[in-house]
């Protein structure tokens, strides 16, 4: 995070809002990745338009601002590929007892003062924090 400057936080919240925003207004949805690619994983799923739709922009965005110049950073993992796969398997368990994402509980439903998305929030970070705190100096990763 060496290239993080307030003007490029302020700038990709802010379209993280209007993101979550016009989807709020023109569908009436929650944008919460995992029910949006949950969704797209069902067979009979009549709204699946505006779901390719919003899965590719995540995809595109960084893509095309790329080609406005943008640096695209390599991402590095620093675990086996097991330990990663091991983890996002976790991560999409989580979300499914939680009724939801960080995307979905912590910007949509934190923004509409929804009770049961400020505690899942909570939960949320103070596990990622745990996580990072046990991985980086009792496991030493």
């Amino acid at each position: 995070m060496h290239d993080f400057t307030p003007i490029s936080g302020f700038a990709g919240g802010a379209l993280i809002g209007l993101a979550a925003a016009l989807l709020m207004l023109l569908t009436g949805r929650i944008a919460g990745v995992t029910g949006i690619v949950g969704g797209l994983l069902q067979p009979d799923t009549a709204d699946r338009g505006w779901r390719i739709a919003f899965i590719l922009g995540l995809i595109a965005a960084p893509l095309i601002a790329a080609l406005f110049g943008a640096p695209l950073p390599r991402p590095t993992m620093n675990g086996s590929l097991v330990v990663i796969a091991i983890a996002g398997l976790l991560v999409g368990f989580g979300t499914r007892m939680g009724n939801g994402c960080t995307s979905g509980h912590g910007v949509c439903g934190f923004a509409r003062l929804s009770g049961r998305s400020i505690v899942a929030t909570f939960i949320f970070m103070t596990a990622a924090i745990a996580t990072v705190a046990i991985a980086r100096h009792v496991i030493g990763g």
